[in-house]
């Protein structure tokens, strides 16, 4: 590969590292072209970016980054592939659902929100994280309750009130 090119694929993944948020390192090797195809297939209907890389491609993207990834480095090691996400838990889902039919994709890391996961035994934890956008509905969630709760209760009352003023003017 010449240097002109290896430049290239840097460019395009400190791109992508810009635009996505959440960033997955996993192992899809052994897998044949279809597998990978149906893998990639997945990615798309879900809206993750799958790309295979190679480490020292990826750990110069990383440097050149605006974030700090240097904490993924010691992952970038064997056959790499990356999948990029706006939605944290996605690409976590995507693994376990295609793992049921298949023994890989393997989780090498994940870098979730700024915070740095590591190893495959965290899949299930991270199929659990919350969006941003989720946590925000929760917490207006929470706030609403006790507003909803007081008119429901005023709404019912008014209610009663008007049923026992009407019952007393018929008298």
């Amino acid at each position: 590969m010449k240097i002109d090119q290896k430049g290239q694929i840097i460019d395009e993944l400190v791109k992508d590292l810009a635009e996505y948020e959440h960033v997955y390192v996993t192992d899809i090797s052994g897998f044949t072209v279809e597998t990978v195809n149906q893998l990639r297939r997945t990615c798309f209907r879900k809206e993750v970016k799958l790309k295979v890389v190679k480490n020292t491609l990826l750990k110069r993207a990383m440097d050149a980054a605006e974030h700090d990834y240097s904490e993924i480095y010691p992952a970038l090691k064997g056959s790499t592939s990356i999948m990029f996400s706006h939605n944290g838990n996605v690409p976590a889902r995507l693994i376990k659902e295609f793992r049921a039919k298949n023994a890989k994709p393997i989780l090498k890391a994940a870098f979730i929100e700024e915070a740095t996961y590591f190893g495959d035994e965290l899949l299930d934890a991270l199929c659990n994280v919350k969006s941003r956008e989720e946590q925000i509905g929760d917490l207006v969630a929470l706030l609403q309750s006790p507003a909803k709760n007081v008119i429901s209760a005023l709404q019912s009352g008014g209610g009663k009130l008007a049923g026992i003023v009407k019952t007393l003017s018929e008298r």
